[in-house]
């Protein structure tokens, strides 16, 4: 028996996966520690993990930094120049001390001091994405939320995406200048890439996505290993199907889904106000997941209701149709599901996400800026009445269910604690 622990930084989107993984892995026989933020320790203690928490720490229910967290423009910038690096040395410390004691570390996106402290004690690592968008790939280019436009581009030859992402790379040069300030303190290499190509571990990176978001490609980081999705949405904690959606569900046609996971959730603005308008103009029955701090939206009825939470794995499949923000979690979930989606994207990874299902033939995509009870309705009208959206959706739901994400990446776990 191993003892692993497993870290990473973010929502639910990203806990969730590691769940995932640490159920399985402690089936398995295997002792697993989470070093998370502070705030999920009922979620983590409730499984029977320990956790040791990891900083820095976030105040759920604070709007303002959710809302700078979640801009498209600047959102990623935010998240690394005022969270993470001004925090290195902390959570260096916090990692240093969960580490003590383990045979592994695993670690998800943006928990940098992870590889200081790899070179500091010896451990073994190994790193994850969840989405494509993290693996920068010249031969697969992504859309970002700063430049969606440049999906448009995707035709070009590799040389010319190599040559851009070097310039945007070399636009953010300074950016990694606390980065550097902290190494130089610990003794190591000042020069490290931390965002790009030196985050993940030279000993083996898991893909921790479907091949039907992307396919490995040549420049992806060496070794990866691509496994599919890692599943878990909260039903072995607190993660309840509230009283009477059940009911609601099975009593009618499918409804339409709208919901913004679990961190857009925090900036939603009239989101779920002028969805329940777009249903009652579709004259069509909707679930509303609006999210545990806020209030119930306006426009409930008899054919459209609202819940604060509730189990994607449990809703999806008995939607028409699902809309949201485009986080991995909820895009994974929706694919998984069969059913089409309508992607209104925020920042991060949400509209490279969004422009991959598009391409796939299972969503359409509609912008914050447009998003309006007649626009979305005219975008869920195609969804619903064209069946090529559920043809492919269907066909994506099988590639899904064949993947074994969580079994194929433990399986990978095990043969690296065997050498």
């Amino acid at each position: 028996m191993a003892k692993i622990v497993i870290s990473t930084f973010g929502s639910l989107g990203d806990v969730h996966p590691k769940i995932a993984l640490a159920l399985e892995l402690r089936r398995r026989g295997h002792s697993v520690v989470f070093s998370l933020m502070e705030f999920y320790r009922e979620k983590i203690e409730s499984l029977g993990f320990a956790l040791v928490p990891l900083r820095p720490n976030i105040d759920p229910e604070d709007k303002e930094l959710a809302r700078q967290l979640m801009d498209a423009e600047k959102g990623t910038e935010t998240i690394l120049k005022k969270l993470i690096f001004p925090n290195l040395r902390p959570m260096y410390e916090d990692l240093t001390a969960a580490v003590e004691g383990a045979d592994l570390l695993i670690t998800g996106e943006i928990v940098y001091a992870a590889k200081s402290v790899v070179e500091k004690t010896g451990i073994k690592w190994i790193s994850t994405s969840l989405a494509p968008i993290s693996l920068f790939s010249a031969h697969d280019p992504n859309v970002y939320p700063t430049a969606q436009w440049y999906g448009s581009l995707r035709f070009l030859p590799v040389a010319f995406h190599q040559n851009i992402f070097k310039f945007m790379t070399w636009t953010i040069r300074d950016w990694f200048e606390p980065y550097r300030d902290f190494r130089r303190s610990l003794g190591l290499d000042e020069n490290h890439d931390a965002i790009f190509f030196g985050k993940n571990s030279d000993l083996l990176h898991l893909a921790l996505f479907s091949k039907v978001l992307a396919r490995p490609q040549p420049d992806w980081h060496v070794p990866t290993l691509q496994t599919g999705f890692c599943f878990y949405d909260g039903q072995n904690d607190t993660g309840k199907m509230p009283e009477g959606l059940t009911e609601f569900l099975e009593n009618g046609e499918p409804p339409i889904v709208f919901t913004l996971g679990s961190a857009a959730v925090m900036d939603a603005r009239d989101f779920f106000e002028e969805s329940a308008k777009a249903a009652k103009i579709l004259n069509r029955r909707a679930v509303l997941l609006y999210g545990v701090y806020n209030e119930p939206p306006k426009g409930l009825s008899d054919k459209i209701a609202g819940y604060d939470y509730a189990p994607y794995s449990l809703v999806f499949p008995k939607a028409a149709c699902v809309v949201h923000q485009g986080g991995v979690g909820t895009t994974a979930q929706v694919l998984r599901a069969g059913v089409p989606q309508l992607f209104m994207p925020y920042s991060h990874d949400q509209p490279d996400n969004a422009a991959r299902c598009e391409r796939l033939g299972t969503a359409r995509v509609i912008s914050r800026e447009n998003y309006a009870a007649e626009n979305a309705a005219n975008h869920l009208r195609a969804l619903l009445y064209d069946p090529d959206y559920k043809i492919k959706a269907n066909a994506a739901r099988k590639i899904i269910a064949e993947e074994h994400g969580t079994e194929t990446a433990c399986d990978a776990i095990e043969e690296i604690l065997r050498k």
